[in-house]
């Protein structure tokens, strides 16, 4: 029941082959008329018949390539767009007037409306007739998060999110995925946790270019910006999140899986799971009941409402066959990062880092960050047997400061003062000193926002006695 929309699947595979090869046919007759040109004896009358065919042959050419059907606008062959992932061009310019799921007045971006069907024939029709969207399709992420629609009662609760929010951009701008910040209850019953399913949902109508639906709550951030999601990983399942499988189907635990960070795929059988999920939520008339259900159901759940991560393990627990056998649950690297076990590594991390740096000229050279990733593969075969867990060193991909919650500042009470103030700090100035690196600067304390000028060739032999211009 795999609902991925293959590339080759929506006959855009030709139309790749036609925007590379028209264009050097195309060359290929404007150099041919001017060899023609030139080789001629000098006659104005003859000169002036070859400029008139030439012209009339490239118009011809344009004439055909417009009815191909392989641009509907031949003036966006030449235009620029700034605004598609790295190496893609998206049109964004053009919308057929043909009929889609848009024109449909049944259709509805709320979680408690219509139901929707055959979502992935809809989304099918809708990429083939806006191709430049089709191609790579697969591996096109949406990243959503969000917060409250009033302001922190914190006092440095919005200082906070809008970092955590920059650190999300950054990694999005670098890996050529949207992101989109959401600060409005679509559904106002479903607030706190359970806002982001209606946010999912609309966004899946929204965009239907995006094959996965990524979800981070705003308080998980990016701690190794190199690492890419391997989505190869997860060609036969919809759903993604960081679990342990023994602490759902041994254990019982709640806790067994974190709900605030997965994937999910663009299809329908993820508007089927939203709605089964959205059933257990404050906006249904069976909340209470589900909140008794859930509670019983796992003995270490200690609160009676029906929270979103106690229904995600209900549903993988309870309806495998249905939901859970489509579900990968994560533990390989951290999708989802205990902040307190990654907070105290972070030194130990850049100096051992730093030291592999030293040894290895290629891995310390400045580069544009547009081409950052084939310098996150080239650390890959350093990294082997780091690990990200305890007692590893090699960054943790997202570090989720889970009970500290910045916005309110009513942060879990078994942590101490400022700890999680603290460790956000540290943990936001180490992802940003793998971004400013490329602009030439350096957090030199973590425990604080001041930035230095980096040596070049850092950090080098040279460049470690002074490691700082």
């Amino acid at each position: 029941m795999h609902h991925t929309l293959y590339h080759k699947q929506l006959g855009s595979g030709s139309r790749k082959e036609d925007t590379q090869t028209l264009p050097l046919r195309k060359e290929k007759v404007v150099a041919m008329s001017k060899t023609k040109l030139h080789s001629r004896p000098p006659s104005l009358s003859r000169d002036k018949s070859v400029f008139i065919a030439a012209a009339i042959t490239v118009l011809l050419v344009c004439v055909i390539w417009s009815f191909t059907g392989t641009f509907s606008n031949f003036p966006t062959l030449f235009s620029s767009d700034c605004s598609g992932s790295p190496g893609q061009f998206f049109n964004r310019a053009d919308d057929p007037q043909e009929t889609t799921f848009y024109d449909d007045p049944e259709i509805s971006y709320t979680v408690d409306g219509n139901p929707i069907k055959n979502w992935d024939e809809k989304r099918k029709e809708w990429l083939k007739l806006h191709p430049t969207f089709a191609a790579g399709v697969q591996n096109r992420m949406l990243l959503l998060t969000g917060s409250q629609p009033s302001p922190c009662k914190n006092p440095s609760g919005d200082h906070l999110l809008l970092r955590c929010f920059k650190n999300k951009v950054d990694y999005c701008r670098i890996h050529g995925c949207d992101v989109f910040y959401n600060n409005a209850y679509l559904n106002p019953k479903m607030k706190s946790y359970w806002a982001k399913i209606p946010l999912i949902r609309a966004s899946m109508l929204a965009h239907p270019e995006a094959e996965w639906i990524w979800w981070m709550d705003s308080d998980a951030i990016f701690t190794d910006m190199d690492f890419k999601v391997p989505l190869r990983r997860y060609k036969h399942h919809n759903f993604v999140v960081h679990g342990w499988p023994n602490l759902i189907y041994e254990k019982k635990s709640w806790v067994a899986v974190n709900a605030g960070i997965f994937l999910i795929r663009n299809c329908q059988w993820s508007m089927e799971f939203l709605e089964a999920w959205a059933r257990m939520g404050p906006q249904s008339p069976e909340y209470a009941r589900w909140g008794q259900t859930l509670r019983s159901t796992f003995k270490d759940k200690m609160f009676p409402e029906s929270d979103d991560q106690s229904a995600l393990v209900y549903l993988l627990l309870k309806e495998k066959k249905k939901w859970g056998d489509m579900m990968y649950v994560e533990n390989e690297y951290s999708l989802h990062g205990y902040w307190v076990a990654v907070v105290g590594r972070i030194d130990n991390i850049t100096g051992r880092y730093e030291k592999i740096e030293k040894q290895e000229v290629k891995l310390r050279r400045r580069h544009a960050e547009a081409v950052g990733e084939r310098y996150g593969k080239l650390w890959e075969e350093h990294l082997e047997d780091a690990g990200d867990r305890k007692g590893g060193w090699r960054r943790p991909f997202i570090t989720h400061f889970t009970g500290c919650q910045p916005c309110s500042g009513d942060h879990n009470p078994s942590y101490v003062g400022k700890d999680c103030w603290v460790g956000m700090e540290r943990a936001l100035n180490f992802a940003d000193n793998q971004v400013l690196r490329n602009f030439g600067f350096v957090h030199p304390d973590l425990r604080n926002g001041s930035v230095s000028p980096l040596a070049f060739d850092f950090p080098g032999a040279e460049a470690s006695e002074d490691s700082l211009a």
